[in-house]
Formats: structure tokens, C-alpha cells, sequence
């Protein structure tokens, strides 16, 4: 049986996730967290072989979350679940490192096909982030996403979602200082000047 850590700020989501791998007798839930910053020591305390991972979760955004796991513990598989739109954040995932995604918006049969799929050895992404198919007029995505970090990228979408520069550094857990620096940073590099306009942007893009 493979061990399993939850990422999730949403106990509903842990409690949906825990129970469709359990059933299938294939996976115990050892952990179950709601930050960035705890699963780190979950890591430390207990032998996980899969960790799901929400991308918008506080302390630690879960792309840099990704990032460090895969640094520090290469073994461990991790898989994304997420509400963000697929072709900008599962293609994020797979560069930060992650072994699949999977959309909030699919059956939860979904997370355990990509759980199986992935200890198994093979990745779980949509084909076309996979094939690096282009998108089609309908679902193009703003080319100036590529330009921002991980980092900046999340610090956009709280401000989409009309957090303060105080919130979102409590959320990210850093100063106000550089959540203006990364403000001044986005606005630069989507060539916009004000938060209505960004929170445009962040809706036409299927960013929040």
C-alpha cells in the first residue's frame, strides 16, 4: 500500500481526496496538511511516496512547494490538483517538476487513475501540455504569462483576487516590501498600471 500526504486549504477537497484512494485499497492518507510550509516537516516525519498538491495554498505557493520536494527528496511522486487553468499551471507543474496534474473540474476517479498512472512510473498531463500543442484562438493564452516567475505569477493571482499587499504576505509569508517589488515587477511585465486592469487580465486568462 503507498502512502499519501494531502496539500489542500480546503477540508471538503482532503476529505474527498482521502476517501476515493483509500477505497480502492491501494493508498493510506498518512497526512493531511493545508500550507506549504507544514508539509515540509510532514515530509521530514513520515516515509510519503505520493503527495497531492493544490497550487494556491499559503505559506509556500505549491509550484515553489514542488520545486523543494523534488530537490530534497527525489523519490517522492507528486501530483497536482488544482482549480487553475490547465494550460498555463499543468505546464508550470511539469517544468517545477511535478509527475501529474489533474483538474478540480474532473471526476474524482480522475485523481486516482493519475495516482496509479504516476506509481507506475509514467507522468499524468493533458496531451497538450504534453505534445506542446498550441492552443487554438478560442483558448489562447496571453503569451506574456511566460515572462513571470512562479513567484510573481502567484502573487498576481491574489491580487486578482483582491487581497492586500499585507494578505498576501501573510499568505506567502514575506515581506510587504517584496510583494510591492513583485507588484511593480508584474505590472512592468504585462505592460498594465493598475489592479483593475491586472484583474482583467487575470480573468481573461483563466488565471483566478
Amino acid at each position: 500500500m503507498k502512502s499519501v500526504i494531502i496539500v489542500d486549504d480546503h477540508p471538503a477537497i482532503c476529505l474527498a481526496v482521502r476517501s476515493v484512494l483509500e477505497k480502492s485499497g491501494r493508498y493510506a492518507v498518512i497526512g493531511e496538511t493545508d500550507n506549504g510550509q507544514s508539509v515540509i516537516e510532514l515530509v521530514r516525519e513520515h516515509k510519503a511516496d505520493l503527495i497531492i498538491i493544490d497550487l494556491n495554498i499559503p505559506r509556500i505557493s505549491g509550484l515553489e512547494l514542488i520545486k523543494r520536494i523534488k530537490n530534497q527528496h527525489p523519490a517522492i511522486k507528486l501530483l497536482v490538483l488544482s482549480a487553475q487553468d490547465e494550460m498555463v499551471y499543468a505546464s508550470r507543474s511539469m517544468q517545477a517538476g511535478a509527475d501529474g496534474f489533474v483538474s478540480k473540474s474532473k471526476d474524482l476517479n480522475a485523481i486516482l487513475s493519475a495516482s496509479d498512472a504516476i506509481m507506475a512510473g509514467y507522468s499524468f498531463f493533458p496531451r497538450d501540455v504534453v505534445s506542446g500543442a498550441k492552443l487554438n484562438d478560442e483558448n489562447q493564452i496571453d503569451s506574456r504569462i511566460e515572462k513571470l516567475s512562479d513567484r510573481e505569477l502567484a502573487v498576481l493571482q491574489h491580487l486578482a483576487q483582491g487581497l492586500s499587499n499585507k494578505d498576501i504576505a501573510d499568505r506567502l509569508f514575506i515581506s510587504n516590501k517584496t510583494v510591492s517589488t513583485y507588484k511593480v515587477n508584474i505590472f512592468e511585465k504585462l505592460g498594465i498600471s493598475n489592479v483593475v486592469d491586472l484583474t482583467d487580465f487575470a480573468r481573461n486568462n483563466k488565471l483566478v
